[in-house]
């Protein structure tokens, strides 16, 4: 086997990747503003002179700010080298106020109904309803026009990107909450692969299945050949933790660019669990149940148990972020990232790709901070190469050094004490299990990436982004919509996951499929359809 060095900026981007979250239930009242006793929406933070446009530090007397955050329980904030370096760069000091991350959201909904305010909130999953509810009653400031006079690095972004700023901006007009924007995603949750070794025996390294019969076929081998070599019928041509880790890779084979709603490249929004390709899917995993080509215990088992399936070489076809995080062993070009294949539908395959941006808001400035420009200077500098690199690689010569600085080449460097690099990392910089505010791009590590990273990205180059499509626009709701959605969907995602399961094990026959139909549009699916269309059609007006 070819062995490689573990990846590097690969794991250091996982977290980058969000799924669109439920609303959150809000308070009613929110606390005057600092600067022009709570007016709703549109506040405008009054000027603060001694404040920099550009260059370092951001105030020459220094100013001192509140920060709401998640702690992963690594290390003390007082004590990470990067937030420790930010000060001494900008002269704004943090007062650290955390919660750990597991009770993160109930801390954020008790300070909020509290009104009892920190000056920032950091990588704080704000929902796109929360920002809707707190920045129309005056809670959150408006950040547009911050950003236009102190964020030239992010303003360039958005400027660059306009879809970036529409998917910040709520219907109101006013950015409440930046997010975290990587330039390079591709996917969207972890994709598929396959175990070379399978492929090596049936001499189908490279011919991969190209179709949903070549791909059935392929997996009919794997099952009557003895793929493993052990003489024992052992092997699991497909497994799945109950089909959340392949659902939505899959579906793209039946034309469908989401395991939730989506929009086609006409610009028409989708349901896909009562579409005519959702039936396509169910009928093609049905077959690989009745003949035992998807794993049985696919709806029961953990996905540590799906692991030691793979390493104990038994498993034909997987998602996980990495092969070899199934697999076991080290990274290696051996087991390569599954082509999707098309069925009998029309423009067949198509691939669900990562939007560029976080979901939900990972920085807003509170209505009572009493500096709110050095606010937005100080993670302006996060969307930045100099900031990105910092918070995501740490100071200069801890864990990498410069090779070019001019052309921004680098190299690793010992992990001090020995530890991985991805452990020790959580005791230099708050850019560890959680999403924060800032920019990522793979040209910030030049030099940092392993072959096998290269290699990923000439996978997803070949396979991916060819007939890759953002999903769905990061669309805001009113109120009164997310209300809506959130009560019609809660019914529909139960009923939806239960009949799935029924129809791919054969409890319910898909003889039933217009029945299945018919009670999904009576629990609402079509308003949910007519719901995300008017909100879809507002974000490409950019109103």
């Amino acid at each position: 086997m070819h062995k490689l060095r573990k990846p590097g900026l690969l794991l250091l981007s996982l977290t980058m990747l969000c799924s669109i979250a439920a609303a959150c239930s809000s308070s009613n009242e929110g606390p005057k503003t600092a600067n022009n006793g709570g007016s709703k929406g549109g506040n405008t933070p009054a000027a603060t002179s001694n404040v920099k446009k550009d260059g370092f530090p951001i105030v020459d007397k220094p100013v001192e700010l509140t920060m709401m955050a998640p702690d992963t329980g690594v290390a003390d904030w007082d004590k990470l080298p990067v937030l420790q370096e930010m000060e001494k760069l900008t002269n704004v000091k943090l007062k650290f106020q955390n919660a750990p991350l597991d009770s993160f959201d109930t801390k954020k909904n008790l300070v909020f109904a509290s009104g009892s305010l920190p000056d920032i909130f950091y990588a704080a999953d704000l929902k796109p309803s929360e920002q809707v509810t707190y920045g129309s009653q005056g809670v959150l400031l408006p950040l547009e026009k911050l950003i236009d006079d102190y964020a030239p690095n992010l303003k360039k972004i958005l400027d660059e990107h306009p879809d970036l700023r529409k998917s910040m901006t709520t219907p109101d007009g006013h950015i409440y909450a930046l997010r975290a924007i990587d330039l390079s995603a591709v996917w969207y949750r972890g994709p598929m692969w396959y175990n070379g070794k399978f492929l090596k025996k049936f001499g189908m390294e490279n011919k991969l299945p190209a179709t949903t019969e070549e791909l059935y076929t392929y997996l009919k081998r794997v099952k009557d050949e003895d793929a493993n070599g052990n003489g024992k019928p052992d092997e699991i041509p497909l497994t799945s933790v109950k089909l959340d880790d392949l659902r939505m890779y899959f579906f793209g084979f039946w034309g469908m660019y989401n395991d939730g709603i989506y929009s086609d490249k006409a610009g028409k929004v989708h349901y896909p669990w009562q579409e005519e390709g959702y039936k396509g899917y169910l009928t093609f995993m049905n077959r690989l149940w009745n003949e035992n080509l998807l794993d049985h215990e696919t709806f029961s088992q953990t996905d540590e148990q799906k692991k030691a399936k793979g390493k104990n070489n038994q498993i034909a076809l997987f998602s996980d972020y990495f092969p070899y995080f199934t697999l076991g062993g080290e990274p290696s070009k051996d087991n390569p990232l599954m082509t999707p294949v098309a069925s009998d539908i029309a423009g067949t395959p198509v691939y669900g790709k990562h939007p560029g941006i976080s979901s939900n808001g990972t920085f807003a400035i509170s209505s009572t901070n009493p500096n709110p420009e050095a606010s937005m200077r100080w993670v302006d500098y996060l969307y930045g190469y100099e900031g990105a690199t910092l918070f995501s690689q740490g100071p200069e010569n801890l864990l990498w050094k410069y090779t070019n600085k001019e052309k921004h080449e680098k190299e690793w460097l010992p992990v001090p004490g020995g530890k991985e690099r991805e452990e020790y990392k959580g005791t230099m910089t708050p850019n560890y299990g959680i999403v924060n505010p800032g920019v990522n791009d793979n040209s910030f590590s030049l030099g940092l990436r392993s072959d096998f990273d290269n290699w990923i990205d000439e996978e997803n180059a070949k396979k991916l982004t060819p007939i890759g499509k953002a999903p769905f626009a990061d669309v805001f709701l009113s109120t009164e919509e997310q209300s809506e959605v959130s009560a019609l969907q809660s019914d529909l995602d139960t009923y939806v996951k239960q009949m799935e399961a029924k129809f791919v094990t054969g409890a319910e026959p898909l003889s039933n499929w217009d029945k299945y139909k018919a009670q999904l549009q009576k629990m609402g699916s079509d308003k949910i359809v007519t719901i995300y269309q008017g909100a879809y059609d507002r974000w490409n007006s950019g109103k």
